[in-house]
C-alpha cells in the first residue's frame, strides 16, 4: 500500500470514527431487521430455514449491513468535488489508482466494523457460537462484499455530481440486490425463475459464503461462492478504477 493510499485510506477511517451519529445510526435498519423479522416469523415453519428462521438471516442481515455502508460510501467522492478536496487530490503529483485504492479500502474498512458490530448484537441476539474457522470464512467474505460494493459505489459517483441523485440511483440498485439475494428466504425452495435471477446476484454468493461460515451450510458450494464474488471485486476494482481516472473536477 503506497503513502497515498494509506493516507486517504485513514481519513476515511478517522471520519467514520469521529461520527458518532453515523456509527449508531447505522445499526438501526438491521436491527430492525433482526429483530422484528427474526422474532416476528420464527414461530413459522420456512421450509430450508434451518435452525430456525432467526438464525438463517443473521449472515444476511450481517452481509446487508457491509452492503449497504460500502455502497453508499461513495458518496464521499460527491462530497469530495463539491468541497473541492477532490480537486486539490488530484493535481497532487500522486496516481489516481492509489487515491481510488485508499478511498476503496476506506469505504472497505467502515463497512467490515459496522458489519462486525452488527455481527456481535445478532451473535448475542440468536445465540449462536460459530468456530474460529467459521468466523475466518465469514470475515473473508464480508471483506469481499466491502471491497466489490465499495468499488461499485465510487464507480457510480465518478460520473455524478449531485449527492441526491446518487442515494436515489444507489436506493434503486441495492434493495434488488438484497432482496434478491437469498439473505431472507432459502433459495433451496425458491421458485425455479426466482432461483435463477438470484445466481446472476453477486450479493448471493456473498450471503451463502457467510452462511457457511456462520451455521456450517449453505445453499450453494463456499469455494463457488468464493471465487464468483472474488472476481466480482476484482471486476469492480477494475471498473471502478477506469471511471475514477476519467473524473474531472
Amino acid at each position: 500500500m503506497s503513502s497515498a493510499t494509506y493516507t486517504i485510506w485513514l481519513r476515511n477511517l478517522k471520519r467514520y470514527i469521529r461520527s458518532k451519529s453515523r456509527i449508531f445510526g447505522s445499526l438501526g435498519q438491521p436491527l430492525f431487521f433482526l429483530v422484528v423479522l427474526g422474532f416476528g416469523l420464527s414461530s413459522l415453519n420456512i421450509p430450508g430455514a434451518t435452525g430456525g428462521y432467526l438464525k438463517f438471516i443473521i449472515p444476511g442481515i450481517i452481509a446487508m449491513t457491509v452492503l449497504f455502508t460500502s455502497i453508499f460510501s461513495g458518496i464521499q467522492i460527491i462530497w469530495d468535488k463539491q468541497f473541492g478536496f477532490l480537486k486539490e487530490t488530484l493535481v497532487a503529483p500522486i496516481s489516481r489508482l492509489s487515491i481510488m485504492l485508499g478511498q476503496t479500502f476506506g469505504g472497505a474498512t467502515t463497512a467490515l466494523i459496522q458489519g462486525l458490530l452488527i455481527m456481535i448484537l445478532a451473535f448475542v441476539i440468536g445465540g449462536i457460537f460459530p468456530s474460529a474457522m467459521g468466523l475466518i470464512i465469514a470475515l473473508v467474505f464480508m471483506v469481499l462484499i466491502g471491497l466489490a460494493f465499495t468499488s461499485l459505489g465510487i464507480a457510480i459517483a465518478s460520473k455524478m455530481e449531485d449527492m441526491q441523485g446518487f442515494q436515489l440511483i444507489m436506493n434503486f440498485v441495492i434493495f434488488p440486490i438484497f432482496l434478491l439475494s437469498g439473505a431472507l428466504f432459502p433459495l433451496t425452495d425458491a421458485p425455479k425463475a426466482l432461483k435463477i435471477i438470484t445466481y446472476f446476484d453477486p450479493m448471493t454468493y456473498g450471503v451463502e459464503g457467510m452462511r457457511y461460515g456462520i451455521l456450517g451450510s449453505s445453499s450453494i458450494n463456499p469455494l463457488i461462492c468464493f471465487l464468483v464474488l472474488g472476481g466480482f471485486a476484482a471486476l469492480m476494482i477494475l471498473i471502478g478504477s477506469i471511471l475514477f481516472k476519467k473524473i474531472k473536477v
